[in-house]
This record gives structure tokens, C-alpha cells and sequence, in this order.
């Protein structure tokens, strides 16, 4: 819980910072945030790959789920319909920064893992990284949108206690030890793709590869149905 609280507070002092220190938010020192980001998204992900390599039990799963999963986002053009979605849907310049910092914020491998991963082990390492991303987000969309921003933080907040509850209590016997370590393992890649592109070693669009995801999720789905 103190983890996605934690992410709430980086939407609002990032968002404070940004608006009361715009003036002094030089591209120097946003670009040095990004690299320091970069870094860190690197390691995790880095270091998520090869903590849950050890533990899966299924050794291929996370090659089909990368291979099918990219190969989805891919056809289905997910990154650029939710860039078309930001352009079109949302034409005041609020509801245009509110849209993007929530789907920066809270639709991503650290977002979505960080709950999962919090009701299942009490690990808070995807939650933290992710409120690191989310502050410098905040700081950077504030200068440019100003206090208005602060109306991501209930979207943001309802949205990860939702994945979080979900998990603990509506689905805790589907959601089993060996899932959360599949779902870690894929989930590890794609933060570490991110890593690889905020440090501008690679453009890659992330959320062309979040239907990774769902590979464990269906995979885990037939087996419970299905005995296999």
C-alpha cells in the first residue's frame, strides 16, 4: 500500500516542483533527470531478468510471450493509435497533459507489475522505480501544463489500488506464485527496452510490447481450464 501511495506523492511534489520552479527548469537539467532514469530503468530491468531467469519454470514461455506479444502490439499498431488517441480525443491543453501523464504513469511494464507484484510478495522495487519515472513526469508536464496536472493523482491512485485489491483478494488463487514469476521475467524486458530507450541507445515503443503480458496471463488461463 505504501508503495502506490508513494507514487500519489510523486504526482503532486513533482507537479509542485514544476510549476513553482519553471522558469529555472533548464533543458540541461531535464535531459540530466532523463539519463539518471535511463540508468536506473537499465538496472532493474536488468536485474529483474536475471532474478526471475532462476525461478521460472517454464524456460520458453518468455520467448513466446516476447515473440507473440511484439509481434501483436506490432499489428494492432498499439503505440500509435494511443498517440492518435492523445492527438485527436483531447483538445483543451489540460486534458491533453492529464491523458498523457496517465498514460505514461500508470499503463506500462512498472504500472502494471508494481501492484501485482506488491499484493503478491511485499516487493516494492517496480512500484519505487515507477514513482521515480512518475516525479520527473510530473515535474516536466507541470512546468508545461501547471496545476492542473494534480487531477492524475486519484486516476492514478484509483487505478493501482484497483490492480493491487484485484490481485489480493478477487483473483489471489489464479494469480500464483509461478504466474507473478512469468509475468516478472517478461516484464523485466520490456523495463529494461525502456531503459534502453530513454537513454536514446535505441527508439523502441514500449507499448507495442505490453501485449507480452498477456501471453503469461492466457498461457496460466488454459492451463487452469484446460489440465494441460
Amino acid at each position: 500500500m505504501i508503495g502506490i501511495l508513494i507514487n500519489g506523492l510523486a504526482v503532486i511534489f513533482g507537479t509542485a516542483i514544476g510549476c513553482l520552479f519553471k522558469r529555472h527548469l533548464k533543458e540541461k537539467y531535464i535531459e540530466a533527470l532523463w539519463l539518471a532514469l535511463g540508468l536506473a530503468a537499465l538496472g532493474v530491468g536488468i536485474n529483474t531478468v536475471v532474478n526471475y531467469m532462476n525461478k521460472s519454470n517454464f524456460p520458453l514461455l518468455f520467448v513466446v510471450s516476447l515473440t507473440l506479444g511484439t509481434l501483436i502490439g506490432k499489428l494492432f499498431e498499439v503505440d500509435q493509435h494511443v498517440e492518435n488517441l492523445l492527438e485527436t480525443k483531447f483538445t483543451s491543453e489540460l486534458a491533453k497533459g492529464v491523458a498523457t501523464a496517465t498514460f505514461l504513469d500508470c499503463i506500462g511494464a512498472l504500472s502494471l507489475l508494481g501492484p501485482i507484484n506488491a499484493a503478491k510478495t511485499g516487493d516494492l522495487t517496480f512500484l519505487l522505480t515507477n514513482a521515480s519515472l512518475t516525479f520527473v513526469c510530473a515535474i516536466i508536464l507541470g512546468a508545461s501544463f501547471g496545476w492542473g496536472m494534480l487531477l492524475e493523482t486519484p486516476i492514478l491512485l484509483g487505478w493501482f489500488f484497483l490492480i493491487f485489491g484485484l490481485v489480493k483478494v478477487g483473483f489471489a488463487s489464479f494469480f500464483s506464485m509461478e504466474l507473478v514469476n512469468e509475468l516478472c521475467l517478461v516484464g523485466g524486458f520490456l523495463i529494461t527496452a525502456s531503459g534502453i530507450s530513454l537513454l536514446k541507445i535505441r527508439e523502441i515503443k514500449s507499448l507495442d510490447l505490453l501485449p507480452s503480458l498477456l501471453i503469461p496471463v492466457l498461457y496460466f488461463l488454459g492451463k487452469m481450464i484446460f489440465h494441460y
